[in-house]
């Protein structure tokens, strides 16, 4: 019984972290999107329990410590588009094409080929765009609500410092307690679990400006780091399997309102490191734990969805930015990696964060397409598939290239941390 604790345990914790630390930037990302009250609580209900039981069903199969979660990046990238033409059925229709095309990445192999092609440069620089704006509500917050707002960023920085794991979750409680103290109560809203079917519409600029970004940035920012925190602890599952039972989630989800599910990271290290079982053959328990946690976790959703309602809306975005910044730093990272790809990077950088809407198509296509042209006009002849770095790993491989260890502790990408 004892050695069955550790694992079990190490699972709640990971998903408790994991649904705390960012459930508030999927909430921000599907009200942008035209998502009413009752709406964004569905999302959040049944992205939690889809990436529950994703974690369940391949951890119970492949018996490798394989965690679910739902697309932190893709939220953002939600927030950066904003409202589309046509409404949150519009956007519904759009999820559930970029679920299709996850499973696509699956079962058709040169798809993923294809997006292997995109330098990792323009990659993380298309994300940290998109990841801007978020993370200046800190600095905005303070500014506008220095006494509301000071003791989240302070909380933040000092756990960051001393117990970064639970550095967002515990300003979360900061922020908890400061609308307890000057909202109107939790009475004022209706906290229980939701679901709510949004028939899907489908819109040409949607497909471009949601559907396609939004799965370019599930597959870079949670898929790859993710099959690389599993690879730097001796883990090679499929990553075919991976990418069609998340896609079909994504897809079955999209209905209720869930954007995306995908691989875990930063939460797959908290149940595939030595900490969860010192035994690498039980740590899959870990895993199983963390998916019924978070089906647990989203069936309480409800609660989660009233904090957000009666919080300011940038004390809400505060916390997102916050949680998004090691995210960030990756990114930015990941951008400036190639002394030979940077004018591109910075281009796609820039087109990204300028929030540019042309022909009704968001900012994070063009800034792919500009950082594309100008990696073609400076690397004329050379396809940028030559290159040593790829943003996705070829689906029929067995992951990414782990020549280097992986330091799973570290911010490998971005996610739900």
């Amino acid at each position: 019984m004892t050695r069955l604790l550790q694992p079990v345990l190490a699972g709640v914790v990971a998903a408790v972290v994991g649904f705390a630390s960012s459930f508030a930037v999927v909430l921000a990302g599907l009200r942008a999107v035209g998502a009413d009250q009752r709406q964004a609580a569905s999302g959040l209900l049944v992205l939690s329990v889809a990436s529950g039981a994703v974690a369940v069903w391949l951890g119970l199969r492949q018996r490798v410590p394989i965690v679910g979660a739902w697309s932190t990046p893709g939220a953002a990238l939600l927030v950066a588009t904003g409202a589309v033409e046509g409404g949150f059925p519009v956007a519904v229709g759009a999820f559930a094409v970029s679920g299709l095309l996850l499973t696509a990445a699956g079962l058709f192999p040169a798809l993923g080929r294809w997006i292997a092609a995109i330098p990792t440069s323009i990659a993380g620089a298309m994300l940290a765009g998109v990841l801007l704006d978020l993370c200046v509500a800190p600095v905005r917050a303070l500014a506008e609500m220095p006494l509301t707002a000071g003791p989240v960023v302070l909380t933040w920085a000092l756990l960051s410092r001393f117990a970064r794991k639970w550095a967002i979750p515990v300003a979360l409680l900061v922020a908890v307690a400061a609308i307890a103290l000057t909202g109107p109560g939790l009475g004022a809203v209706d906290v229980r679990p939701v679901l709510e079917v949004t028939v899907p519409a489908w819109s040409a600029q949607a497909m471009v400006s949601v559907a396609l970004p939004l799965f370019l940035v599930t597959m870079a920012s949670q898929n790859v780091p993710g099959m690389a925190v599993l690879a730097g602890y001796g883990y090679r599952p499929p990553l075919r399997g991976i990418l069609v039972s998340t896609g079909l989630a994504s897809t079955l989800g999209a209905p209720l309102g869930g954007h995306a599910v995908n691989l875990a990271a930063i939460s797959a290290a908290l149940s595939a490191g030595p900490d969860a079982d010192p035994d690498p053959a039980r740590r899959w328990i870990a895993s199983v734990s963390s998916g019924v946690t978070m089906i647990v976790l989203g069936i309480g959703s409800g609660l989660a969805t009233a904090l957000v309602l009666l919080s300011p809306p940038l004390l809400v975005e505060a916390v997102a930015g916050l949680a998004l910044l090691g995210a960030l730093v990756s990114a930015i990272a990941s951008a400036v990696a190639d002394p030979g790809a940077r004018e591109a990077a910075a281009v796609t950088f820039v087109v990204t964060a300028s929030g540019l809407t042309l022909l009704g198509v968001g900012a994070a296509f063009w800034g792919l397409v500009a950082g594309g042209l100008m990696t073609l006009l400076h690397h004329r002849g050379k396809s940028p598939a030559d290159s040593a770095d790829r943003a996705v790993p070829d689906p029929e491989g067995k992951g990414p290239d782990t020549s280097q260890p992986v330091r799973p502790e570290g911010r490998t990408g971005c996610e739900r941390t």
